[in-house]
C-alpha cells in the first residue's frame, strides 16, 4: 500500500518512476542540510577568527553528504544543497583568515605601537597595581582593542567611557580589577555608544600611581586620550 503524501516525513519526497506508477521515496540528506547550516553560521567567522571552526564543520558535513549521496542515489537527495554548503564553507575557511590577517597588519595607525590588555593587567594572585610593562608605556602612543563597559556610558552617546578587555566584564556589568580598565577620552569628532562589539582605539596612554575615581566604577589606573576610535 502506498503511503499517503500527508503522512510523509518532512525530510522525504516522492516521485513517480518513468517505468511504473509506483512511488519511490527519497530522504533529504541531513548531512547536506547541516553543511549548509554550518556554512551560513560560518559567516560569523568574518567577525571573529575564533569562529572559523563553524565553516570547518560545514566542510566536513558537505564531504560526508556528497559521499552518501553518491553511495545511495536511490535513497537520498540534496546534492545542490551539499555543494552550496561545502563551497560556502571552503570560501569562508580561506577568506576569513586572509581578511583577519590583512586587518591585523593594516589596522594600527602610523606612529602607534600595538599593545594588549595582557601587558596592563595585574597577574593572578598579585597586587592589583600597574605592571612594569604598563609603566614603561606611560606617555606613549599605543593602539589597543577592547569593549565598552556598559555602566561607563550613561547617555546615548559620550566622549568618554571605560574600556575593558573581554565581554565578561563588558556585558554583565561586573566590577573588573582596576588594571583591567582604561578611562578613554575621545579627542576627535567621534562619539561612543553602548555596544557589545570590540572597539579599536589609538592614542596616548597615561599611567597613574594612584586610583583615579570613575563614575559608576571603583576607579582606574589608566587613562587614554584617543585620537582614533573604531
Amino acid at each position: 500500500m502506498i503511503q499517503a503524501i500527508s503522512d510523509l516525513p518532512i525530510n522525504e519526497v516522492q516521485y513517480a518512476t518513468e517505468d511504473s506508477d509506483d512511488f519511490v521515496y527519497k530522504s533529504l540528506s541531513r548531512a547536506a542540510m547541516l553543511s549548509l547550516v554550518f556554512g551560513l553560521f560560518g559567516l560569523l567567522a568574518w567577525i571573529s577568527v575564533l569562529l572559523v571552526f563553524l565553516p570547518a564543520i560545514g566542510l566536513v558535513f558537505g564531504i560526508v553528504a556528497l559521499n552518501n549521496l553518491k553511495k545511495y542515489p536511490n535513497e537520498l537527495i540534496g546534492t545542490p544543497i551539499a555543494w552550496i554548503g561545502l563551497l560556502l564553507s571552503v570560501a569562508i575557511l580561506i577568506g576569513s583568515p586572509v581578511r583577519h590577517t590583512y586587518v591585523y597588519y593594516t589596522e594600527v595607525p602610523d606612529g602607534f605601537e600595538r599593545v594588549s590588555f595582557s601587558a596592563l593587567n595585574s597577574r593572578n594572585g598579585e597586587q592589583d597595581f600597574p605592571t612594569m610593562e604598563a609603566i614603561a608605556l606611560n606617555g606613549k602612543k599605543v593602539f589597543i582593542k577592547g569593549y565598552i563597559h556598559p555602566t561607563s556610558i550613561s547617555s546615548n552617546s559620550s566622549k568618554s567611557f571605560v574600556l575593558v578587555p573581554d565581554m565578561g566584564t563588558c556585558c554583565f556589568g561586573t566590577q573588573p580589577p582596576l588594571t583591567h580598565m582604561i578611562q578613554v577620552r575621545l579627542v576627535n569628532d567621534a562619539y561612543a555608544y553602548k555596544s557589545i562589539r570590540q572597539h579599536a582605539i589609538a592614542g596616548t596612554l597615561e599611567v597613574h600611581p594612584y586610583v583615579k575615581p570613575v563614575e559608576g566604577l571603583e576607579g582606574v589606573f589608566y587613562e587614554f586620550e584617543a585620537e582614533h576610535f573604531q
